[in-house]
């Protein structure tokens, strides 16, 4: 039995942005064996305001706003159109995408979290759509999404240039493990990525802000031995693996964020909890500072 397709939930606005994300999708080959379906909660205009129509003053007004709101709807199907086409264009099979507009029912958040429970492997998103509010870095929707969506990975699309350089955020926790294990899953059976592991020990004293320990697989006993098992049997060449044990720094969320800056590393992974695991918390603080803290990064948040 062939095994089952993993499916994608794209979610898009209509916004510039998000067809960003849809070139994301199309460029990184992580995706090219995925069922994408793009999705697109719609706001119509509520029923109710269409009882206006009994009142023979707002007639002209409700036939103005329905043709508004068929023309809005006819806007939305190109731009879906054109966003499937740039996955078709890029060599994605025309039975693996799929365009799926709906009405808005209890809100646009929640609507996508409601779609994402119909067997979807990740969903992914642009940190921020219409809005141009420069200090905004995490709109509205997205952050909804990142705190309420504890049940599949959310990848977070950046703009920095694709590469084949994944850095991956682990502390020894269950939750970074199946971090490692989505990355694995995903990328094992692919070639020329680079996985550098990462390690970050906060506090310690001024001289050891800098201190490194890096390529170190021969150490058995370190965080690293799990994480370093699960990629290399899914295909990983050692060779394209590494490590990098960080100490003495304020921030774990600072030095991941900085480790990918300075390493040219295009996508960071992390767990969505880490050693922690405080159940009351639907998102880690160490996760949820690293999408905020790279604010051009692309950020895959494993639950």
């Amino acid at each position: 039995m062939a095994p089952r397709q993993k499916r994608l939930l794209l979610a898009v606005d209509g916004s510039e942005r998000a067809l960003q994300t849809v070139r994301y999708a199309a460029e990184e080959e992580a995706f090219k064996d995925m069922k994408i379906v793009l999705f697109h909660v719609f706001n119509s205009i509520p029923d109710a305001y269409y009882d206006l129509e009994k009142e023979p003053k707002s007639v002209k007004v409700v036939r103005h706003v329905r043709s508004w709101e068929v023309q809005q709807k006819k806007n939305i199907r190109t731009y879906m159109e054109n966003a499937r086409q740039m996955l078709l264009d890029a060599g994605h099979p025309e039975t693996a995408v799929e365009i799926k507009i709906q009405n808005r029912k209890k809100g646009v958040a929640r609507d996508i979290i409601s779609e994402a429970q119909n067997g979807y492997d990740a969903i992914l998103v642009r940190r921020r759509g219409f809005t141009d509010l420069k200090n905004v870095t995490v709109g509205s929707v997205t952050n909804k999404l990142m705190e309420k969506l504890s049940f599949i990975p959310v990848l977070i699309a950046g703009r920095k240039p694709i590469n084949k350089k994944v850095l991956v955020a682990v502390d020894g926790s269950p939750c970074a493990n199946r971090a490692v294990t989505f990355v694995a899953d995903l990328l094992g059976p692919l070639d020329g990525y680079l996985v550098r592991l990462v390690h970050v020990i906060r506090g310690g004293s001024k001289s050891d802000v800098l201190a490194f320990e890096e390529n170190g697989l021969t150490d058995t006993g370190s965080v690293f031995k799990e994480p370093v098992k699960l990629l290399t049997a899914a295909g990983f060449d050692p060779k394209n693996i590494s490590t990098k044990t960080i100490t003495g720094v304020l921030s774990r969320a600072g030095a991941i964020v900085n480790s990918a800056e300075k390493g040219g590393w295009g996508t960071i992974v992390v767990g969505r909890r880490g050693l922690s695991g405080v159940s009351d918390f639907f998102m880690g603080r160490v996760s949820n500072k690293v999408v905020h803290a790279g604010r051009k990064d692309t950020v895959w948040i494993v639950t």
